[in-house]
């Protein structure tokens, strides 16, 4: 007799982590298939989609005037309904084990999103195939990426930082109990080196430019020993291109401000908390998530401003996925902490 093998049944059913700098797509029974930028290249004139993530990245300040490379998420949401959609089915059609079954979905938002920006992404996320779309905010969902016991009476604190949003949250119970989101992370970070190096040597650098130099050099507290690298641009005064030296304690000054608002906003969520989970937090720490958590010395600077215990997740940069595909996994154990969309 013929049989059916269970995950393959299993395996219908995704959890979309739709972030600003990437989009993973988790499904049932096989894990993280997919993780690619979320980006998008489209004929100016046509607007025919001609790729999607790490090809399209790829073309970012590269391309010609007949196409254009767009990112259609900004600070966490949609900023281009249309393109989000085809980027999303784009992503979508690689992975679906089955084009005949249409399956369940649950898609990760920021803590402070709006009910038009949330019905936004439930609106693509039906277009692309969904039966029904589940909503889970994005720090639970980190949470339960990063092995946090988000069930338990004594709280836990997630800070996750993403490209466009920063979410912190304590949880307790298997519930948020005090959030705070911020529209500041990476891009933010990205744009504070372009603007101090467009002032401090008059160098006209790209976004991909601003994110190598992040990675390779950027801390957010003294290192043991200091870092230093090349970085080429276009010189605004000559027009020509031109190769400048930059150091770590440089970049930490030029990305300060952004990295002073990240904890701030850890501080003021700590401020509100209930005083016995504020207990908790002081004897289990801060976990950070995203991939502002990758960020060197973020953790160290935390703790030397709140005394409170950091650490960062052991997988930061897939940990939303992860929680959300747990979701998936355990539709039944989980679904209190998920959000069903209004419509089928």
């Amino acid at each position: 007799m013929t049989s059916v093998s269970r995950p393959a049944i299993l395996g219908r059913d995704l959890a979309v982590d739709l972030g600003t700098a990437n989009t993973l797509v988790y499904v049932r029974g096989r894990g993280v298939v997919l993780d690619e930028p979320s980006v998008v290249a489209v004929e100016a004139g046509s607007n025919r989609l001609v790729a999607a993530g790490t090809r399209a990245k790829e073309m970012v300040g590269r391309t010609p005037a007949s196409v254009r490379a767009v990112r259609p998420l900004r600070d966490g949401v949609i900023s281009d309904a249309d393109l989000t959609e085809r980027m999303l089915r784009w992503f979508i059609d690689q992975v679906r084990p089955s084009r005949l079954v249409r399956p369940r979905m649950v898609v990760c938002v920021p803590s402070e999103v709006t009910g038009v920006e949330r019905r936004a992404l439930e609106d693509a996320a039906t277009r692309c195939g969904a039966r029904r779309v589940y909503i889970i905010e994005e720090p639970m969902a980190a949470a339960i990426g990063a092995g946090l016991p988000v069930n338990d009476t004594a709280a836990s604190m997630v800070v996750d930082i993403g490209g466009g949003t920063t979410d912190v949250a304590v949880i307790s119970l298997g519930g948020i109990v005090s959030a705070r989101s911020m529209r500041i992370g990476g891009d933010e970070i990205d744009e504070a080196i372009v603007a101090h190096v467009k002032s401090e040597y008059s160098l006209l650098l790209g976004e991909r430019s601003a994110e190598d130099i992040k990675t390779g050099v950027g801390s957010a507290f003294p290192l043991a020993e200091e870092l230093t690298t090349r970085i080429r641009g276009r010189d605004l005064v000559t027009g020509l291109p031109k190769v400048v030296t930059v150091s770590s304690p440089e970049v930490r000054r030029a990305i300060e401000t952004p990295v002073i608002q990240i904890v701030e906003l850890v501080r003021t969520t700590l401020d509100v908390c209930p005083p016995e989970l504020a207990g908790d937090i002081v004897d289990r720490g801060i976990t950070l998530t995203g991939g502002g958590a990758l960020l060197r010395g973020l953790d160290e600077r935390m703790r030397h401003e709140l005394g409170v215990p950091v650490h960062v997740a052991d997988d930061p940069l897939r940990s939303v996925a992860l929680g959300a595909g747990r979701c998936v996994e355990e539709f039944g154990a989980l679904q209190r902490v998920l959000v069903t969309s209004e419509y089928r």
